[in-house]
């Protein structure tokens, strides 16, 4: 781990301007569940850090009034728990508590959890400088280096959103939820506040993977909202992993079904563990329209959230186990009280 600088400011304003003043080498911490593990393998080497902890009411969770809204700083065991989250929208609650070991939801917090970097091994496991190509190139960690997934040891990559320059998987569980609910992100920067749809937080690879964000320098997360819905009511967040004990995804859905009848008026559906970024299947939301939800319905839907997939050498299991996690999730949701 390299020297770094490090300051505590009490306000967003004060975050940013302690931001803008430090340029290209600061970040933003809080929990540090993710940040000081990319430091210790060398792959994010700041020069000064920036402790937004001391933040008063950006921690703050609000369900009272047509949005839930949660601040940044919030952390992932308490968003989990509350009593609203976990009774009107368990796609929330679930995709919180199945993302993690106890331990690291009680430090972890919604806001950086938006902000996790890859699993795939080649980035996490280079020379150990950042800069150089080492043993496994990555684009991810250095630009036009190439990418040693493409015909390496790909069972964990990515079947939607790859490119020729990177396949790595989206690792967060949260932000797979958001999508499928429409949520949006507050971030204030230099140039004010602004609110960005979730959907277009993430980058594809594309020919620049280590662009990651949509965020302009300094700009920071201060809270997510999301639109209160019946769908909610009827919603899951489904995980397949290799272990039951913490992983992380090797395929996940997040759904929720707005009903008419016994048919589906609506549906909200996202997948994790299989694409680049937070992926939502618009192909599968639009088959359900007006259908009764059978065991054939459900899985012709997952089916079509996965018609575009393409597989590498060694996760072509991925597309048959995706389209299996959208029907069992469908099938979840659906038998859901309201």
């Amino acid at each position: 781990m390299k020297p770094f600088s490090y300051s505590r400011p009490a306000t967003p304003a004060e975050a940013v301007q302690a931001f803008a003043g430090a340029g290209v080498g600061a970040r933003y911490i809080a929990g540090g569940t993710t940040l000081y593990d990319l430091m210790k393998l060398n792959i994010e080497q700041p020069q000064h850090l920036i402790d937004v902890t001391a933040i008063r009411g950006m921690d703050a969770i609000d369900t009272s009034g047509e949005r839930l809204r949660f601040g940044a700083l919030a952390p992932m065991s308490v968003v989990a728990v509350d009593p609203v989250v976990v009774h009107d929208y368990p796609v929330l609650a679930e995709a919180l508590w199945k993302a993690a070991s106890q331990q690291l939801r009680n430090m972890a917090t919604v806001g950086g959890n938006l902000l996790q970097r890859t699993r795939c091994l080649y980035f996490r496991n280079g020379s150990g400088n950042p800069s150089s190509v080492g043993v496994f190139p990555c684009n991810k960690r250095v630009p036009g280096s190439g990418c040693a997934a493409i015909g390496g040891l790909d069972r964990g990559q990515a079947v939607l959103g790859q490119s020729d320059a990177c396949t790595a998987v989206s690792p967060g569980d949260w932000p797979v939820a958001l999508t499928a609910m429409d949520a949006e992100v507050e971030v204030v920067g230099p140039a004010g506040a602004r609110n960005i749809p979730i959907s277009a937080l993430y980058r594809l690879p594309g020919d620049t993977p280590h662009l990651e964000f949509t965020l302009a320098p300094a700009e920071m997360i201060v809270a997510i909202t999301v639109n209160k819905t019946v769908a909610g009511r009827r919603s899951t967040y489904h995980k397949i992993r290799d272990r039951e004990s913490y992983a992380f995804a090797i395929a996940s859905a997040a759904v929720a079904l707005e009903m008419d009848g016994d048919r589906i008026g609506r549906a909200h559906v996202a997948l994790g563990g299989v694409a680049t970024r937070p992926w939502r299947a618009p192909e599968a939301e639009r088959f359900l329209i007006g259908k009764r939800l059978t065991p054939a319905v459900a899985l012709d839907a997952g089916k079509a959230a996965f018609a575009h997939a393409k597989a590498g050498h060694r996760n072509g299991y991925k597309v048959e186990l995706g389209e299996r996690t959208v029907a069992d999730a469908l099938t979840i949701a659906v038998g859901r009280t309201v």
